[in-house]
């Protein structure tokens, strides 16, 4: 799976959004001054190239939908960021994060849960 650009990953979040939508749909979502239909259609273009994007024809319209899910980029931009910047490393990763200032007690809280849950669930499928 290839990396978007800024301009793709912002089209792809007003599509993952609609789930389905027309051209003048995901212009729509854009904040004023919105961008030409031509530059919105040359960007979706190229999301269809990349397969990020599929589209149902009905003339010459097309709807178009995401071929690709939001959890999937993620997954595949998430691993991206460690191997670029954290050597690859998850530990590295949730250190950086930890020793960040901004993060509250609550939401350290929430992320130890999550990842005893994970823990849990773990032993119990290798058990």
């Amino acid at each position: 799976m290839k990396e978007l650009t800024k301009a793709e990953e912002q089209v792809m979040h007003f599509i993952w959004k609609l789930e389905t939508a027309f051209l003048k749909d995901i212009v729509d979502e854009f904040p004023e001054p919105k961008p030409a239909y031509t530059t919105i259609s040359t960007v979706i273009r190229v999301l269809v190239k990349k397969k990020f994007v599929g589209y149902k024809a009905y003339g010459k319209t097309h709807e178009y939908f995401p071929v690709v899910t939001k959890d999937d980029y993620f997954r595949l931009h998430f691993k991206g960021v460690v191997k670029n910047f954290f050597s690859g490393s998850v530990s590295n990763f949730t250190s950086f994060f930890t020793n960040d200032e901004n993060m509250n007690l609550t939401e350290l809280e929430q992320i130890k849960k999550m990842i005893e849950q994970k823990i849990s669930e773990l032993k119990e499928k290798n058990g």
